[in-house]
């Protein structure tokens, strides 16, 4: 009887962990082996998933990697040349401030993977240049700052794209090259957007810098940029896989700081060891939890549960991926990023699969719409990052975002359903059949 039981149990015991404020990979890992031992399991299999999942998997070293290169290029001082190289390119135009936030996080998304990143690096010093003297209103600071960081995990490279590789077995470098597409759309879409408020609104555009500077500029902005240059052309070409291009930027990013600027001493080389290590900490411990609650829904075949309800009622891909669509902007009001992706996302690949969804283009859909949770209240974890950074009220930006979350939503549902905008350059680079 107890066996029958043990998954309404787990999910019980699951539920009750997280809202008493434990983390999730430890609540995830307590409740599938509470979940191992009700059903007359071997326990050592939670030991098995975790070894196979995680330390056997080449691809997830890729994340610590990426996360350490994004450490380094926020303590170098990388990134202020980044920005100065924004200012001149952009700054001229109407909201010139942020259009540079926007054009900014592009660059810096070539280089981090992370949102969070960017919000927390460049992107508290954008907000910060916005917001003094009233130039511009501080919860639309804020919130421009919070989507435009949203492109970071889109574009290439994308930590949340090498977690779903681990779930999905899909290509990290034909989803990587998937997302430059939509992000690119993202950036137009947005400096649009804020090209008309700036006109509508009475936003400054700032003083020009003169052509005669720009050399100088271009010339110190060139190493930085050629981050995502070198990325992107040694996946394409095959020179090295995904992790190995992680590996590259990370130590390509050390290289800069140290000794092309000079910007990197040893105090601040071990405070991005140091964060680089405790950020990894949590990531793994989240996979860890993530791949043996994985190994219980796959033994409870809950994923051929879920398309057994999608096939009753006969949808097509079109109406499933509605259906996604709706879900993952629900559940990001509500959920993490880390927690959706590998623990949601699972229950969903088998019937995006079998309605002939490229598993890519899926994977590229369903980033999107975590992207769009990051700052979709009431979770919006980055209003709240950047609250606690630059002090901006959470309702201020809150009354601001809405415009910024429907365009995006807008641009979902064309990434959606024209496949090939996302598909073509994978296919293109041949990493796609």
């Amino acid at each position: 009887m107890l066996v029958g039981l043990a998954l309404p149990i787990m999910l019980v015991l699951l539920i009750a962990a997280t809202v008493a404020g434990m983390p999730m990979g430890i609540a995830m890992i307590v409740s599938s082996i509470f979940y191992l031992l009700m059903a007359g399991r071997d326990v050592g299999l939670a030991a098995e998933q975790v070894l196979n999942g995680v330390f056997g998997n080449f691809v997830a070293l890729a994340v610590p990697l990426f996360i350490f290169a994004a450490n380094v290029m926020n303590a170098g001082q990388i990134s202020d040349r980044l920005l100065k190289f924004a200012l001149a390119m952009v700054g001229r135009l109407p909201g010139g401030l942020a259009q540079v936030n926007i054009l900014t996080s592009l660059i810096f998304s070539g280089m981090s993977g992370s949102a969070v990143s960017d919000v927390a690096g460049v992107g508290k010093v954008l907000t910060n240049m916005m917001i003094k003297d009233n130039r511009y209103p501080r919860g639309f600071a804020g919130a421009i700052t919070a989507t435009s960081s949203v492109v970071g995990p889109i574009f290439p490279p994308s930590i949340p794209m090498v977690f779903y590789a681990l779930i999905s077995s899909t290509s990290v470098g034909a989803l990587f090259l998937g997302g430059v597409v939509p992000a690119l759309m993202i950036v137009v879409v947005l400096a649009i957007v804020v090209g008309v408020l700036a006109k509508l609104r009475g936003f400054p555009v700032e003083e020009a810098i003169p052509f005669r500077a720009f050399p100088a500029i271009i010339l110190s902005a060139i190493p930085p940029l050629m981050m995502p240059v070198i990325l992107l052309g040694g996946i394409y070409t095959g020179a090295f896989t995904p992790t190995e291009a992680a590996a590259v930027s990370a130590f390509y990013a050390l290289l800069l700081a140290v000794f092309a600027y000079r910007s990197l001493g040893l105090k601040e080389f071990w405070d991005v060891v140091v964060s680089t290590v405790r950020t990894t900490a949590v990531v793994t411990l989240v996979l860890c939890g993530a791949f043996i609650f994985n190994y219980v829904v796959t033994v409870e075949r809950i994923p051929m549960g879920v398309f057994a309800f999608f096939d009753q009622f006969e949808l097509n891909a079109a109406m499933f991926f509605l259906m996604i669509n709706i879900l993952y902007l629900v559940l990001g009001c509500f959920l993490d990023v880390s927690t959706i992706m590998l623990v949601i996302t699972p229950l969903f690949i088998p019937t995006a699969a079998a309605l002939g969804i490229d598993l890519h283009h899926f994977g590229i859909v369903v980033v999107f719409n975590m992207m769009i949770g990051l700052i979709t209240p009431p979770y919006g974890i980055l209003l709240f990052i950047i609250k606690a950074l630059n002090g901006i009220p959470l309702g201020e930006m809150i009354r601001e975002i809405w415009l910024f979350v429907g365009v995006l939503i807008a641009l979902l549902m064309v990434i959606t359903y024209f496949p090939d905008l996302s598909l073509w350059l994978p296919r293109f680079a041949g990493l796609l059949g």
